[in-house]
């Protein structure tokens, strides 16, 4: 797909019902949602992904400055949106790919509803970053420009889990991913660019779910947690058991389940 930020690989079941974007994380692509689409939750929506820029087979960014920030992802994302001809739908959004969808929350008055998972709503700030993430040492690599293979391997795993092992593209993707991607996204963000993510769900005026792996090595439960939420799901954070940063790899059956009461919800 020909963007205004590159060229994009996106896929689209081209289901005729209410349309749900799922927004990938950093390093990563869109075949972390694999078990997404190939769910009973695709017969029942239209479900939309596409790699980043800089990520998986997505070109590298024509512009980094612009394209490689959460708000230059979230302007791409509704490109990509508009393009496809879906003027309202729902997000999933997982680790960076919900804080994208946190911005565009902000912005999209189409959004109906917008589940993240592994993703802390946090203000672009660097001591709102500190409290919100766990401070291990493979959180460097979020930001990192120039990285062995053996660091990527060690972040997908991190991300991923066991599904590393079955899923070879995710490791391909981790390798693959433009370090400018990276740099210029964290660099962004301790700038303080983009939409402050905790106002946008402490204000939010249309349901956001909030799920989280309960041994997620990345996101600090206590804040997930402490925020005072505007329209939370079902009025609690969700957290699930046996689970690392990425749940709907770790036990996908569980979480299409939350997810399609999620959409149930909110898709009528």
């Amino acid at each position: 797909m020909a963007t205004s930020h590159g060229a994009i690989t996106a896929v689209d079941n081209g289901v005729a019902a209410p349309a749900v974007l799922l927004i990938h994380g950093n390093s990563m692509c869109w075949q972390v949602f694999t078990g997404q689409f190939e769910s009973p939750l695709s017969e029942r929506y239209r479900m939309i992904a596409f790699d980043l820029p800089g990520h998986g087979a997505s070109a590298d960014a024509r512009d980094p400055e612009r394209s490689y920030s959460i708000p230059g992802y979230a302007e791409l994302a509704l490109e990509v949106l508009a393009t496809l001809g879906v003027d309202e739908g729902a997000i999933l959004g997982w680790s960076l790919g919900g804080h994208v969808g946190l911005e565009i929350m902000a912005h999209w008055s189409g959004l109906r509803g917008l589940m993240v998972v592994g993703t802390p709503p946090v203000a672009p700030d660097p001591d709102a970053l500190a409290e919100a993430f766990l401070q291990t040492p493979l959180m460097a690599f979020a930001g990192q420009k120039e990285a062995a293979p053996h660091e990527a391997e060690a972040y997908a795993r991190a991300c991923c889990g066991a599904a590393v092992d079955r899923m070879p593209a995710l490791l391909e993707a981790a390798r693959r991913t433009d370090g400018r991607a990276r740099h210029c996204m964290m660099n962004s963000v301790l700038a303080g660019q983009g939409a402050d993510g905790r106002r946008v769900a402490e204000t939010a005026a249309v349901l956001l779910a909030i799920v989280a792996g309960a041994e997620d090595p990345f996101v600090s439960r206590r804040f997930l947690l402490s925020l005072d939420y505007g329209c939370l799901w079902r009025g609690k954070v969700h957290f699930m058991e046996h689970c690392g940063h990425a749940p709907f790899l770790d036990r996908p059956s569980a979480f299409n389940a939350l997810l399609g009461s999620f959409l149930s919800d909110i898709l009528r």
